[in-house]
């Protein structure tokens, strides 16, 4: 701790100490902690200024006494202070930040077997702008953690009760993310190796280093929002992280991205409306050997036939009214990359042959342009219309579907893998919580049930936007069945066993009934389709259409195409 003497700078020291020297008594307090007199530039590092100084002093050093916190019996005069303020710590205690006006930065909560350091700690950080609760073993800390959500948590690996380690594996078992950094003095390697697996982002060393604790804590934080940040990127862009599910279904789905993704083939998903096919194209692109390129993307619906071409081509200056300057399009940006073109069954049958020659020649002009540019970008498309279909009323060309269709993906809808509604509602909880700042919301087993047995005709964007509606219009920290069924189509959820849904048009129904039933006779028959007619009685060509209108697939199907 400083050792106060006479000369002309400023030090700071925790009240209680036994250092306090005859003849110069404290001149400022702020916060409890005295300042004296120091002639030892070596013990303070002129960082911190004190705005709220009431005309004593302006500038004040910010002391080195975190490096080593020294132990002193204290002193006859505040030994009751003492014990009460371990007793205190040990029922755990918060300080805000005090300068006055300000607003905390984080809230941290810091769990220690010392008092001592708990408390020079709390007011330290507290000095720094943070909201600082603090707990003196693991029993005292869980219960912090289920009652609020920290942005920051700081464990020392011996506790009374347990040890740091054992903590942070609880708190992550429990699904609470905030970031850790863990603290000892008597750690080994593989403790520190231990609590990185674990996921704890630092580990400092005792006798603390004032510097390395603050930038340690800045760089967690700047992390975890930067990670917040990112999330919030792909949920505005539609992406909403990464493919969630542990369904068969699903990941079967995933090893398929896998492997398409290692080529540069044109790959088209299929699926219904709602089911993730951008995400499923965003999935190819960043595993691909082109992740570092750019994804550009274009919605085939959203455009007017006559702003795709310059769109897709790019359009020189004077082409047409309104083209001021040369404009590149998305297959020119798109070099290196992956070009995604969402809704491909509208686009115009006129475009539909410029496409087909791009993706031949892998060459474009320019709208108004003469010259060629030769363009290197892997196209992977998106539809949720038959285009099989489409191509036996010529309204789709069959050369385009066939050069598209290199690798097909077919998105399965969420009824047809139940098993994951309460995997993807939680996720969607999470994501709805922080964007709405309600961290401290659930959801109860019986309200997940409920979940599962919509048939959810818009698939996993109906659960994701249902999450969010729950999220903010419960009142409650608890979202129930009732308030389930109060948000679904009709105020009510479906029964399991259930067709009919008021307000759904009878081809959606019907549609979902074939699909329930197409899907389970193709598994009960192992996937074979040859089979499969023969024991529906159906033309085995008529069994084809039908599963390609409705995204299914046999296993051998190939095998019973080639017989």
């Amino acid at each position: 701790m400083l050792q106060p003497t006479t000369g002309s700078r400023w030090g700071i020291g925790a009240e209680g100490s036994t250092y306090r020297t005859i003849g110069q008594p404290p001149i400022f307090n702020y916060l409890h902690l005295h300042l004296w007199i120091t002639n030892d530039p070596s013990l303070c590092t002129p960082l911190t200024t004190l705005a709220a100084d009431r005309g004593l002093a302006r500038h004040v050093a910010r002391p080195r006494w975190l490096a080593g916190i020294a132990r002193r019996d204290p002193s006859p005069t505040h030994a009751a202070g003492q014990r009460r303020a371990t007793r205190r710590i040990s029922r755990g205690t918060s300080l805000r930040c005090a300068y006055p006006g300000a607003m905390a930065r984080a809230h941290l909560l810091v769990v220690d077997d010392e008092p001592s350091i708990l408390t020079t700690l709390q007011k330290a950080l507290t000095l720094e702008g943070y909201t600082v609760d603090v707990a003196g073993g693991v029993k005292v800390a869980e219960e912090r953690l289920k009652k609020r959500s920290y942005d920051l948590c700081l464990f020392d690996v011996t506790l009374p009760d347990g040890n740091g380690i054992d903590l942070l594996q609880r708190v992550r078992a429990a699904k609470i993310d905030t970031p850790v950094i863990m603290m000892s003095g008597h750690a080994t390697i593989d403790t520190a190796v231990r609590a990185t697996r674990l996921g704890a982002l630092n580990f400092l060393e005792k006798p603390l280093n004032t510097d390395a604790l603050l930038i340690g804590i800045e760089t967690a934080l700047r992390l975890d929002r930067a990670e917040a940040e990112a999330r919030a990127l792909r949920l505005a862009s539609g992406a909403g992280g990464d493919l969630v599910g542990q369904s068969p279904a699903i990941k079967k789905l995933v090893e398929q991205i896998a492997r398409a993704a290692k080529s540069s083939a044109s790959v088209l998903v299929t699926g219904e409306r709602g089911t993730g096919k951008e995400l499923v194209a965003r999935a190819i692109h960043e595993m691909s050997p082109r992740a570092k390129g750019p994804l550009e993307k274009l919605n085939c619906a959203a455009l007017p036939s006559e702003l795709i071409e310059s769109e897709l081509f790019g359009h020189e200056a004077g082409a047409f009214t309104g083209a001021t300057k040369q404009r590149r399009g998305k297959f020119e940006r798109a070099s290196g990359g992956t070009l995604f073109l969402d809704e491909v069954g509208d686009m115009p049958l006129a475009m539909q042959a410029k496409l087909l020659r791009v993706l031949q020649e892998r060459e474009i002009e320019r709208v108004g342009g003469s010259e060629t540019i030769k363009v290197d970008a892997r196209v992977v498309a998106a539809t949720n219309r038959d285009l099989v279909a489409a191509c036996e009323k010529d309204a789709f060309r069959a050369d385009l579907y066939d050069r598209l269709n290199v690798v097909p993906l077919a998105i399965p809808p969420l009824r047809a893998r139940r098993e994951d509604v309460p995997l993807l509602a939680r996720h969607f909880l999470e994501l709805a919580a922080r964007n709405n700042d309600r961290r401290d919301i659930r959801i109860s087993d019986e309200a997940v049930s409920v979940l599962a047995s919509y048939s959810f005709p818009g698939n996993v964007r109906e659960l994701r936007n249902l999450m969010e509606r729950l999220v903010i219009l419960t009142p409650d920290d608890v979202i129930s069945a009732d308030d389930v069924r109060t948000c679904l189509p009709g105020g009510a959820a479906p029964k399991a066993t259930g067709l009919y849904r008021p307000g759904v048009p009878f081809r959606v129904l019907v549609e979902e009934a074939e699909r329930i039933v197409l899907t389970d006779a193709l598994a009960h028959h192992g996937g074979q389709m040859a089979a499969t007619a023969r024991a529906l009685d159906l033309e085995r060509s008529h069994l084809y259409k039908k599963a390609r209108a409705l995204g299914l697939r046999g296993e051998k199907a190939d095998a019973d195409e080639e017989g």
